[in-house]
């Protein structure tokens, strides 16, 4: 399997990032749960800081990973996948790239906004906040997090739902020819 997508099959990079982000996706939204639960304490905090550095893990992933696919465009879409089927995909695929990069710049401007800069896994290397302190800016932001994070948990059931439709009811080579180490038909 060579780096680059071919017209039938995505390539090793793209799978990479595709299933490194599917990990580090349900990493945090495991985290982010268990940890919304939590009382107030240490333990909270250091989670919460594990967190933000996670989240700027995925965003860095994210973009990167849109840029290599604006390099290295997507194989074409299974011949027997209707225009409709096409579009809808097409939509689904940017809904999931908005959300996946909103998460982190919710939290990032969550952080921002309560004066909290992101050190990175405690290594010292801070990034830095988008604006000054601002409260407004915080409850708007808690709120978008949540709704982007609901609204991800959605998308990725539809995306995971679609490709099993399409692996154990068409039979076609849409699952497989992104799973890792898989050959299509």
């Amino acid at each position: 399997m060579g780096i680059r997508n071919t017209k039938n099959t995505f390539g090793s990079l793209a799978k990479f990032f595709h299933w490194i982000t599917v990990a580090l996706i349900l990493v945090m939204m495991a985290l982010g749960i268990y940890m919304h639960e939590l009382e107030l304490s240490p333990l909270k905090f250091e989670l919460y800081a594990f967190h933000k550095s996670l989240g700027m893990i995925v965003l860095t992933v994210v973009l990167l990973r849109l840029a290599w696919r604006k390099i290295d465009p997507p194989p074409t879409p299974i011949s027997t996948i209707n225009q409709k089927q096409a579009l809808l995909a097409k939509w689904a695929h940017i809904f999931l790239y908005a959300c996946i990069a909103g998460l982190p710049i919710s939290g990032w401007m969550m952080a921002s906004a309560s004066g909290t800069p992101i050190d990175m896994f405690n290594s010292g290397m801070i990034v830095p906040n988008l604006f000054s302190s601002s409260e407004s800016i915080l409850v708007a932001s808690k709120v978008a997090h949540e709704i982007i994070g609901n609204l991800l948990i959605c998308l990725i059931l539809v995306h995971s739902l679609a490709a099993l439709k399409h692996h154990f009811c068409d039979g076609d080579n849409t699952l497989r020819r992104m799973l890792p180490w898989s050959r299509t038909r």
